[in-house]
């Protein structure tokens, strides 16, 4: 007996890990110490003054972790691997910078029937372009081969992030007033949520990946449904740090499952409401298509899905104008939704 013949491939691991070498340096600055192939990845958190110009005086350090839940099962049908990395890196950035982090370095988990070195080199491929866009180094991850536990095909995807921010400057609800303008960021679809719902719809209209619909653009339903999720880190920490007085920002959410109701009410004190317009921003094609073809209540829609905003922010209302202007700069679709009324800790969708 050896350990290949019982299902794992040593050798194809040893593979994957030469093929994404240049990968991972391609997402290090001057930050990253050690090198590649440690048992553990190093990042330096202040390095020269010349270097970086913010230091901080009262660190906090920020983590999360998340994954891209059933999505993959769509990346593993249509055999495209490059895409879900990218979602993985934005599903935790994005949570992360809600609290006024600094993105500073990724980490990966893969979980696999098998290791395939160019399908799983292209998977980290996609973490790796995540990580760029969203300004973080990516220093380390595990790849975990495992017949016994996933099917032939099937695999899956973790992801933690740990980023910094400087104690007095983390957002923290209790800063939310009322009169605040609520801001929101246009997403780029469906993002990495309800999609169990998303399978069950296509399933049962026995619908093709390969099918092109009017509705896409061109797109495939399979390229559709594909699209990453959108990043926020970058444009949401130029922001942070475009305005020095640091109650510009009162609140903010990263709009995943729950969506604009169940993810704002996340950044409101108990005594105050979010009151959004919905017809401040036009809802993508997508959405409708899963309602008609699922035939699925609108409250159960806007339950369940982003419905085209992916990020909100919660500002001070003489600010609001040039938050807009500074989102819409850089290169974000930003659009009032709403304010802040006295309330419960609600958001009341009109």
């Amino acid at each position: 007996m050896t350990y290949a013949a019982a299902g794992v491939d040593i050798e194809a691991g040893d593979a994957v890990v030469s093929l994404i070498k240049s990968t991972l340096k391609r997402t290090h600055g001057p930050r990253v110490i050690g090198r590649h192939g440690a048992f553990a990845g190093m990042f330096r958190l202040d390095y020269n003054e010349k270097l970086f110009k913010k230091n901080y005086r009262d660190p906090v350090l920020v983590a999360c972790t998340d994954g891209v839940g059933t999505k993959v099962k769509i990346a593993a049908d249509m055999q495209v691997y490059h895409t879900v990395g990218i979602d993985l890196v934005a599903m935790n950035v994005n949570d992360l910078v809600v609290q006024g982090a600094e993105p500073l370095f990724f980490l990966d988990y893969l979980g696999l029937h098998r290791v395939i070195p160019e399908q799983t080199a292209a998977m980290i491929e996609g973490v790796a372009k995540g990580c760029e866009i969203a300004g973080c180094a990516l220093i380390g991850g595990e790849c975990a081969e495992m017949p016994d536990v996933y099917a032939e095909g099937d695999f899956d995807m973790a992801g933690f992030a740990v980023g910094v921010v400087e104690l007095s400057r983390a957002i923290d609800p209790m800063r939310v007033e009322a009169g605040d303008v609520v801001i929101g960021l246009a997403s780029d679809g469906i993002h990495s949520n309800g999609y169990t719902l998303v399978r069950k719809i296509v399933k049962k209209k026995r619908f093709r990946w390969d099918r092109v619909f009017a509705e896409f653009d061109g797109r495939t339903l399979g390229e559709e449904l594909l699209r990453p999720t959108r990043i926020y880190a970058k444009p949401i920490v130029r922001l942070l740090h475009h305005y020095t007085v640091k109650k510009v920002v009162s609140g903010m959410a990263h709009i995943t499952g729950g969506g604009v109701p169940g993810n704002v009410n996340r950044a409101l004190p108990e005594h105050l409401d979010a009151k959004i317009n919905l017809k401040s921003w036009t809802v993508p094609p997508v959405f409708e298509f899963l309602r008609r073809h699922g035939n699925v209540e609108r409250d159960e829609m806007y339950r369940v899905f982003n419905m085209g905003i992916g990020y909100v922010l919660i500002v001070r209302p003489s600010f609001a104008d040039s938050v807009v202007r500074q989102l819409n700069e850089f290169g974000e679709h930003a659009t009032v939704l709403g304010d802040v009324v006295p309330g419960t800790g609600k958001v009341v969708l009109r």
